[in-house]
């Protein structure tokens, strides 16, 4: 990525982040992080990975939710941020930090000497 795209992707998250904690409700869309921001070379589409607090259906729940609220994001984000061109917005499902924690569980259990693929739990 050059400068200017990191800049922007930057600016993006930090827009998108507000637009989601202004705009929508936690009870329906659940907790929304934005946890990255990668925009193509010529600043036309914006990959916004989202991280969200609950189970499998929760996510894809919310999912649906923010892609049908696709349109209102992106005009808000044109109204706030000025961009010769706003950024068609691409939404995607960051488990980054759920395989962290299987691996942190996968960890534990090796370390207590357990075979990893046992169903046994120490929760």
């Amino acid at each position: 990525m050059s400068v200017r795209t990191e800049k922007v992707a930057s600016i993006v998250k930090e827009e998108i982040g507000i637009i989601f904690q202004r705009n929508f409700d936690m009870k329906a869309f659940g907790l929304i992080t934005v946890t990255e921001v990668r925009m193509s070379p010529d600043l036309k589409i914006a990959k916004v990975y989202v991280s969200v607090f609950g189970d499998t259906a929760q996510k894809q729940k919310t999912l649906g939710l923010l892609e049908a609220q696709k349109p209102f994001v992106r005009q808000t984000l044109g109204h706030n941020v000025r961009l010769k061109f706003t950024p068609s917005i691409v939404f995607y499902l960051d488990e980054t930090m759920d395989k962290a924690m299987n691996l942190e569980k996968i960890f534990k259990k090796i370390h207590k000497g357990e075979e990893p693929g046992s169903e046994q739990d120490d929760e």
